[in-house]
Formats: C-alpha cells, sequence, structure tokens
C-alpha cells in the first residue's frame, strides 16, 4: 500500500481496517498504527524494522488533514507551469520586461525602490562571475561598452552561457553535492578514475541537458537503454578524432558454422562446435565496477546478491563437504593491468550469509582459518565446536536470528572441510592425459589452466557453482603487446575444460560460461600506430560464449553493425542473459525471488527480462 497515492490509501480492504476514513482520523488506521504504544506495530519504520516516532505536531497536522476530508492534490513538480496575471505598479515605465513588473510589484509592497542602473562595465562584471566564476577581460568589458543594439546584453549571457567555463562553474556545486572529493582516510585511500564523471557533469550542463534525464543518468542508468549512452562518460571522450584500429591479428572461420575466430585463440577454435558464441550481449554500465557488478548480481549498486548466492539459495547444496559456491583468482602477468577485484563480488548480499562464494587461495592455505591452530588436534577441535554450536542453538531459541544457525552451519562446513580441501587440491593422482590436455601451466597453482582444472574437480564432487577470474584485460594502451599473453594464459585452460567435461559426460548436466563486463571500443584510444593501439570500453556489445547445460552447440547469436558499434540484431542485454543461465538451470528468474526493502528481490532486477529460447538446443 502506498499512502502516497489517493487510490490505494482510501481504498477500501475487505475485512480490513481502512488506512485512511476522510473526515474521521480516530477511524483511520493510519492514525491508530502512528499513535501506537506497541513498537511492532507503530508507524512508521526504519528499513531494519525499528520504529521511528512522528513529532507530536507532524501528527497533528496529518489528524488536522483527514479531518477536513482527506483531499489528496498533485505534487506542485508535476503541475505545468502557468503564467502569472502581469501586476499593476506605480512606476510601469521602469520596467524593461514582464519579469521586472513582477520584481517592481514585490518592491511596491515592502515601500521599497528600484537601485539605480549599473554601469555596462559592472553588468558585464557581475553576469560573467555569475555565470562563469571568472572576471572579465579587458576586451570583453570593452567590446560591452562600445556594443549600442538592444540586444548587447543578451548576446554576451548568450556567449557565457555556450562556454566551457559556465558548465565548470555550475558543475563545481554538484561535484560538492555529489561529494566527489571525499576520502576514505589516509591509510584506504587509492588511484580512483573518477574524473570522467567530473567530464560528463560539464557536458549535461554545457548541453542544458533536461534535469529528470540528468537525475536518471546519475541515480537510475540502469533504467536507461544502452542506446542512451552517447553523451555520458568514456576516457576517451576528450579525444578529438576517434580513428578505427583493425585488429592486429587475423580472424579465420572455423566448425561447421563458419565462426570467425582471431589467431591469437587457437585452442577456441578447435572447440566452436561445442560452444554457443553470443556476439549480441551489451550492458547499462561503462566503468568497471558497476558493469563487474551489474554482470554478477543484476545490479549496478553493491549491495546485492550474486549468480552464485542465488544458485546456492534456490538449488541447495549437492554435497555435504565442499561449499556450493567456491570462488578462484587466477595470477596475472606483471605487465597486465592490475583491475581490483573484491569480495562483495561473490556476496551474499542480502540472503542468508551461507550462500556467499568462498575463496579458493592459491598460495598458503587454501581457504583462509581452515586448519587447526597450533597445539590444537582434530579432537579438541570438535569438543570447541560441539560447545560453541551448543551456545548457538540456545541463542537461537532465544532471538530466532536466522544468522545464527548460519553460523552452525558454516563450522560444520569448515570441519569437514579440513578433510575435503586437501583432497580436493592433491593433484597427484591426475592421470598423464589430464596434463597432456591443460599443457604444463596446470601444474602451477593459481594460474588459470590450474583454476580450470579444479573446477572440473568441483564439478566432479558436487560443488555448485564455480567462478574464475582472470583480471588483465584493461587494455587503454598497448594492445598488441597484452592480448597475446592474456589469450595464451586463458585460451588452452577454457579449451581443456570444455572438453575434459564433455569427455566424462559432465558437460550436459554443467553449465561454462565466458564472459566479461563489457567490450571495447572499434577505434583506437590514444596513439594509432601499425605497431600498436588501445581501446576504450564498450558497453553496446561485446563477446560472450556458453557450453552445456542444454545450451545448443556450434552457433553463433546475434549480429553488430559493420563497425561492431551498435547491436543491429538479436539483441542480449545483461539480465536476459542472466535470465537464460538461470532457465538452463531450471529456474524461472521471475519466481526466484527474497523479499527484501519490502520488495520481492530477484537476480534480474525489476526491468522485464528474456529468456533467449533461441540458444537451446
Amino acid at each position: 500500500m502506498r499512502l502516497d497515492l489517493e487510490e490505494t490509501a482510501l481504498k477500501k480492504r475487505s475485512g480490513k481496517k481502512d488506512a485512511i476514513v476522510p473526515g474521521h482520523p480516530e477511524l483511520s488506521e493510519m492514525i491508530a498504527r502512528i499513535e501506537s504504544k506497541d513498537p511492532h506495530h507503530l508507524m512508521p519504520q526504519t528499513a531494519e524494522g525499528e520504529a521511528k516516532p512522528m513529532k507530536t505536531e507532524e501528527v497533528a497536522i496529518l489528524k488536522e488533514w483527514i479531518s477536513e476530508g482527506a483531499h489528496y492534490e498533485p505534487h506542485w513538480a508535476f503541475d505545468a507551469p502557468s503564467r502569472p496575471a502581469i501586476p499593476k505598479v506605480k512606476d510601469a515605465g521602469w520596467s524593461k520586461t514582464p519579469v521586472d513588473l513582477l520584481v517592481l510589484a514585490k518592491l511596491d509592497s515592502q515601500s521599497m525602490h528600484p537601485s539605480v542602473e549599473a554601469d555596462k562595465a559592472t553588468l558585464i562584471r557581475r553576469v560573467t562571475l555569475d555565470l562563469t566564476g571568472l572576471l572579465p577581460t579587458t576586451t570583453e568589458v570593452n567590446g560591452f561598452e562600445k556594443d549600442s543594439s538592444p540586444k548587447a546584453y543578451e548576446t554576451v549571457a548568450d556567449r557565457l552561457l555556450a562556454s566551457p567555463q559556465y558548465g565548470e562553474q555550475r558543475a563545481r556545486s554538484w561535484l560538492d553535492y555529489a561529494r566527489y572529493s571525499d576520502t576514505h582516510g589516509l591509510h584506504w585511500d587509492n588511484f580512483r578514475m573518477i574524473w570522467p564523471y567530473r567530464d560528463y557533469l560539464i557536458r549535461a550542463f554545457n548541453d542544458n541537458r533536461p534535469f529528470d534525464r540528468f537525475v536518471k543518468e546519475q541515480i537510475a542508468g540502469d533504467m536507461l537503454p544502452v542506446s542512451d549512452y552517447n553523451s555520458l562518460l568514456g576516457m576517451s571522450s576528450g579525444q578529438a578524432r576517434f580513428p578505427v584500429a583493425p585488429s592486429h591479428w587475423n580472424f579465420s572461420q572455423y566448425g561447421k558454422q563458419g565462426a570467425w575466430i582471431s589467431d591469437l585463440l587457437p585452442y577456441t577454435a578447435r572447440m566452436v562446435d561445442d560452444i554457443a558464441i553470443i556476439r549480441s550481449t551489451n550492458t547499462d554500465a561503462i566503468n568497471h565496477e558497476p558493469a563487474i557488478m551489474l554482470m554478477n548480481t543484476g545490479n549496478m549498486n553493491t549491495g546485492k546478491p550474486c549468480l552464485g548466492a542465488w544458485l546456492s539459495y534456490g538449488l541447495g547444496s549437492m554435497n555435504n563437504n565442499l561449499p556450493t559456491f567456491m570462488v578462484m583468482m587466477s595470477k596475472k602477468n606483471e605487465e597486465e593491468n592490475n583491475q581490483p577485484t573484491s569480495s562483495r563480488l561473490w556476496s551474499s548480499g542480502f540472503l542468508p550469509s551461507e550462500h556467499a562464494g568462498v575463496s579458493l587461495r592459491s598460495a598458503g592455505d587454501p581457504v583462509l582459518y581452515l586448519n587447526n591452530p597450533g597445539g590444537v588436534d582434530t579432537a579438541t577441535r570438535r569438543k570447541m565446536l560441539d560447545a560453541v554450536n551448543e551456545l548457538n542453538r540456545e541463542t537461537y531459541q532465544d532471538l530466532g536470528d536466522p544468522e545464527t544457525n548460519t553460523r552452525i552451519s558454516q563450522y560444520e562446513m569448515a570441519f569437514r572441510m579440513q578433510t575435503s580441501v586437501p583432497e580436493l587440491t592433491d593433484l597427484s593422482r591426475e592421470p598423464r592425459t589430464t596434463w597432456d590436455l591443460y599443457g604444463p601451466e596446470a601444474k602451477i597453482p593459481g594460474t588459470f589452466a590450474n583454476n580450470c582444472l579444479m573446477a572440473r574437480r568441483m564439478a566432479e564432487r558436487g560443488v555448485r557453482f564455480t567462478q574464475i577470474y582472470k583480471r588483465g584485460w584493461d587494455v587503454h594502451a598497448h594492445a598488441v603487446g597484452l592480448l597475446p599473453m592474456l589469450c595464451q594464459e586463458t585460451d588452452r585452460g577454457a579449451y581443456a575444460l570444455v572438453t575434459d567435461l564433455k569427455q566424462r559426460g559432465l558437460l550436459d548436466d554443467t553449465l561454462v560460461i565466458w564472459s566479461g563486463e563489457f567490450g571495447r571500443t572499434v577505434y583506437s584510444q590514444g596513439g594509432l600506430s601499425k605497431e600498436d593501439y588501445g581501446r576504450d570500453h564498450h558497453p553496446r556489445c561485446f563477446t560472450t560464449w556458453m557450453a552445456g547445460g542444454g545450451i545448443r552447440p556450434g552457433i553463433t547469436f546475434g549480429e553488430t553493425d559493420d563497425f561492431s558499434y551498435n547491436v543491429v540484431k538479436d539483441s542480449v542485454p545483461v539480465r536476459d542473459f542472466n535470465a537464460t543461465i538461470l532457465h538452463s538451470l531450471g529456474i524461472d528468474h521471475n519466481k526466484l525471488t527474497f523479499k527484501s526493502q519490502g520488495l520481492d528481490q530477484k537476480l534480474t532486477g525489476t526491468t522485464p527480462a528474456r529468456v533467449v529460447d533461441e540458444l537451446f538446443a
């Protein structure tokens, strides 16, 4: 129920008390709740369910409004502006515009008189300072003083409004409101690539962008279609020209359908008949953090559950000795970009914490805090857990917090993992054929190939969802030097994983997904030469692929224009991508929900999403 809307606030509800009874505050359930002494019934309440009593004078205003009939009026912001009547004034000859008459009428009502008209030098100084924050030059002052035309002042104002300095002056205050220069403190501050937001604001003010669109782009960008992002951010936005940078490597056709694959991906070329290539994936985000969050959680804002957490919540565990959801970070070459990642990418958000991903490390203990501390044997640890669990059970009986049960189950899982994780990570029994398939790098812990082999072992042991991250793809420069290294590190491992699952009969029941958070531009960022170039972020179209899980193998889906700039056929936005993943695993994305903050939250959000049925066999 929304009390700010007349049709719901005054609606008769069968078998229930009416929220608002016009003329009778004593019969209105809203007033009864506002004045209730019971903290469970008292309104309003915070998002955490805590009572937040209203002030006595606020309650009195509401009672008076209901007593007078509870008449709803539209908010003034939604009323179309109307031209007021021109008032009568004592000295109508003083005014030069109708607005002057309104000002003069106010002065008359206060028995005040207009100031003496300022000279031209003062006028141009005032307007230039107001609109740009700068003083006019001597040349500008002299030119205005010599201009005797009726539109001299209008000409100056138009020039200032069209200048870049106008946008800078207006953006300055907005940046303060947006806390642009906030700090985390000396010991937490890191490099921040946030200057594009400043440039976006300046352009928005200089373009006189409509205020509703201006606000929506900043706080509800996921409501905008990708085609509306022409004028937003981008690290190459300041370039004077955008030369198309042809690929440094050749593309050839492979497989029964003739899929085009780069020479950098010879192993991917071998498996094109086992994967479905999606060339029309697109996103609403243009910078890394919101784009990665959107791809993982369906929302650019933090605090939402990721895909793995949703699957753990919706499908449950397939084993008793390993987590339902595990995450691995792949090593990076020293020359590669160190794109930061954090555990919020595999967070459970508002879901119970038992559904969060567990990180498997490549150095030191595979899982932190799993082994017994020195001097504590297994039997002692078992006794300690039994005692702690008993205390937790008593706590749960007293408070009923479901997270207490989560804590009990996680303690028990950690105890069992003391045996299961060493067995999982012991590769000594893998046959020679495994190393022939995955390559020698798979023997090095933390490499992408090693993680792919670990993913296969997790699939065999019933881990529901495994996620592998590989950083370094942010090639704003030196693409010719970086991409061969990145592709060499990942190409064989991805091929080996799909091939290994297939030959073991696991691919039909396992969905393999390869994706980034967005694509890269067809034009060069920075300098362009035959030897090197860079590429900026590009949200409008990028390629992903899937294999197994009922996906139709050997197809290429979606098309872009000739410049790989826009999708022209079979668009697959992130929400459709995620809906399709859930469908592959037997889940209706509209029915996998969790009540939080008053909403039935879901991975695909509130914007309608479509399962891409064309991808299924």
